[in-house]
């Protein structure tokens, strides 16, 4: 199981599903090996993936979709170890993270399910998978577990490895930070026009059938909707920085003007004052966008990715 938690506070999920059931549950570890009928979480800001032979591997790899840790690396590593027996649910989330993945599984023959987004807290996620995903099963919450005891007793047909494994064992590779996937010039996908909003750096674009995402060459990867957003909070970021220079520029400006009025250079001050009244305006004008309702720092890093 993965749920987005902060980084930096102790996760009481798996005390909390102990409780609420009689399925052991607990915090993955690295190394260990999966046992059945138990529950593993993913521990704060640690990617959670499962090897071909059962172990579980807890690497603090690059943030997907500016999670860690994110679904679709444990969804892609299900996928590339169990193929055909794997099964991956999306339950209520914002943005659409675990679509990438939950195509990865239906790619290698994989069983899908998605809770009704009519029923979810946060449609987002739901909607997302069943608008780029063959879905198996939409349930609500309330079935998926009666659902899951019939699949689970259902024999499927191993599928022939196809063109697709080979990008979902480098993704792997790179979401688990192995040396060996950054040496080599192989990235998955196309260099793209775009930059990555983590690092800065190019951003290959994948096509996954109908469904694009991208990913950095450090690794740090998006889908459509959380490219948009890491945009708009790139954008918030440098839009602060230029108010706050701005600002500071004004004070110098002033101060500038004060010493030169004191001897008597007359022309120095008048320049210095229209460059504070400048800088002033400049930055207020930044400040009401900022602070506006209608005006949203989202929209404008929308309009910014169509124009590039």
């Amino acid at each position: 199981m993965v749920i987005h938690l902060p980084a930096d506070a102790p996760s009481l999920l798996p005390k909390i599903l102990a409780r609420a059931g009689t399925v052991q549950t607990k915090t993955a570890e690295d190394g260990e090996q999966a046992r059945n009928g138990v529950l593993y979480v993913a521990p704060p800001d640690r990617h959670l993936i499962i090897e071909i032979d059962g172990t579980l591997r807890t690497p603090r790899g690059p943030r997907e979709n500016r999670h860690r840790p994110a679904v679709d690396p444990l969804f892609r590593s299900a996928a590339l170890a169990y193929g055909p027996n794997a099964i991956g649910i999306i339950l209520s989330g914002s943005l659409d993270d675990g679509t990438a993945g939950l195509l990865a599984i239906k790619q290698r023959g994989g069983l899908t399910i998605v809770q009704d987004p009519d029923e979810a807290s946060y449609p987002s996620m739901p909607q997302s998978a069943l608008a780029n995903v063959e879905v198996d099963h939409v349930l609500p919450v309330s079935e998926i577990a009666r659902q899951l005891s019939i699949t689970v007793k259902e024999i499927r047909q191993p599928r022939e490895a196809g063109n697709e494994v080979p990008l979902m064992d480098l993704e792997k590779r790179i979401s688990e930070m192995d040396s060996g996937a950054f040496r080599g010039d192989e990235r998955p996908g196309q260099p793209s026009a775009f930059s990555c909003p983590d690092c800065g750096g190019v951003l290959w674009q994948i096509e996954d059938g109908e469904y694009t995402r991208f990913r950095c060459r450090v690794g740090h990867a998006y889908s459509p909707e959380s490219m948009l957003g890491a945009q708009a909070d790139v954008l918030e970021e440098a839009l602060w920085t230029a108010m706050k220079t701005l600002d500071e520029s004004a004070r110098l400006a002033k101060r500038l003007a004060a010493a030169e009025r004191e001897r008597g250079h007359i022309w120095m001050v008048e320049r210095f004052e229209q460059r504070e009244r400048e800088a002033r305006d400049r930055a207020d004008v930044i400040r009401r966008f900022l602070a506006s309702d209608d005006s949203t720092v989202g929209l404008a890093a929308a309009e910014a990715s169509e124009v590039s």
